[in-house]
């Protein structure tokens, strides 16, 4: 089995089987979450199950893209102030990391906050970053423990940095004014049963599910609903008994997710630091995301008995957490990846942070300024 993974013609000639036999089972027809979280997450092959670098600030890296932690050290360094502050306020030592990538923000997060946490617990479906992480964590081996799924209870605070993006979306279309599931279909390849499909296309089947919002005018219109993150958020409120959590990721809220004019949707890939649009090439080679709407987030939150602190733009957060104030004491090189962190034109406005809690919120210090909570 080691061998699916030594190359990338090998890598997707696997992982193209294994779609195929997916779409055969299920009729000749899946969603496209069912074909995202394969891409993604299937064991071994898929883009997070794979040995590919992903993260890291540079193309000649081997990295596909970089986020904020890999970006400045300094990023972490802040959010640690939010995360302090929170772990007082709810009496617990134990921080809970979804997604962590390649170890960066566990690191930081650690270096800072020091004997505040007693235990770093990582949730991380992928074996190979794993690997990752615990070679970026080993001096604080000690503290961090790894699992493959949420326990039944747990306490302390959560965090988690470009994960809600990654969690597979249904694609719904209007077409005509009609309203149809996009999903995904096998182009005819050589019948010998070995081999696997010629490739992907797209084909529409009609459906009952909708946005939240009505969409304006008769255009035709593309667009994502999120059960499987609404899902999630749910599922933690059930689990976190006490503590609070902290997601950030680029997305908006309803209104803004499911304007009449964003009628192409926001599912995007991500290879080598560019972008594309086409998640049925290249699939397992590329990172599949697509924006999140913070109000689904919110709402299933509330629904399952988290309270909402607040919401808003990633700049405003860590301006809010003191980010100016660790940069005066940070290196030059330090101090020039703030702008990316905090200006509207990099990741500060498209960004945005959303904080959740157990019992009645308290006023954090990453939303007293600039909440938008009214907005969701």
């Amino acid at each position: 089995m080691g061998s699916v993974t030594k190359g990338p013609e090998i890598l997707t000639t696997a992982l193209d089987r294994l779609l195929g036999e997916a779409i055969q089972r299920a009729g000749g027809w899946i969603g496209f979450d069912r074909f995202m979280a394969l891409a993604l997450y299937a064991p071994g092959l898929g883009y997070y199950a794979n040995s590919s670098r992903k993260f890291g600030a540079m193309p000649d890296s081997g990295s596909d893209f970089v986020t904020a932690p890999e970006l400045s050290p300094l990023f972490g360094q802040t959010l640690a102030v939010q995360v302090g502050e929170a772990l007082a306020q709810t009496g617990t030592d134990t921080v809970w990391e979804f997604g962590a990538g390649s170890g960066a923000l566990a690191l930081q997060l650690l270096d800072t906050l020091g004997d505040q946490v007693k235990h770093y617990r990582i949730v991380d479906l992928s074996g190979t970053l794993r690997a990752r992480q615990q070679q970026t964590l080993a001096r604080h081996a000690a503290k961090v423990e790894w699992l493959d799924a949420l326990p039944e209870q747990m306490q302390g605070v959560v965090v988690g940095n470009e994960v809600l993006d990654a969690m597979p979306v249904n694609l719904i279309a209007r077409v005509g004014g009609q309203w149809y599931e996009r999903g995904v279909v096998a182009l005819p390849g050589p019948s010998d049963g070995a081999t696997p499909p010629a490739g992907w296309a797209w084909e529409d089947r009609p459906t009952d599910r909708r946005p939240p919002l009505d969409i304006d005018g008769p255009h035709d219109y593309l667009t994502e609903i999120h059960p499987q993150a609404e899902a999630f958020v749910a599922t933690l409120a059930d689990r976190l008994t006490r503590g609070a959590a902290f997601f950030i990721d680029y997305g908006f809220p309803e209104s803004e997710y499911y304007h009449p004019q964003r009628h192409m949707g926001t599912v995007m890939c991500h290879r080598a630091h560019q972008a594309d649009a086409d998640p049925l090439v290249d699939v397992g080679l590329k990172d599949i995301t697509a924006h999140v709407n913070f109000t689904g987030i919110a709402l299933a939150a509330q629904d399952a008995g988290l309270s909402v602190m607040g919401y808003c733009s990633q700049g405003r957060f860590l301006l809010n957490c003191g980010l100016l104030t660790l940069s005066d004491q940070a290196s030059v090189a330090q101090r020039a990846s703030v702008g990316m962190l905090i200006h509207e034109h990099e990741m500060g406005e498209l960004f945005k942070v959303v904080g959740l809690s157990v019992g009645e919120p308290w006023d954090a210090i990453g939303f007293r300024e600039g909440d938008r909570s009214h907005t969701l």
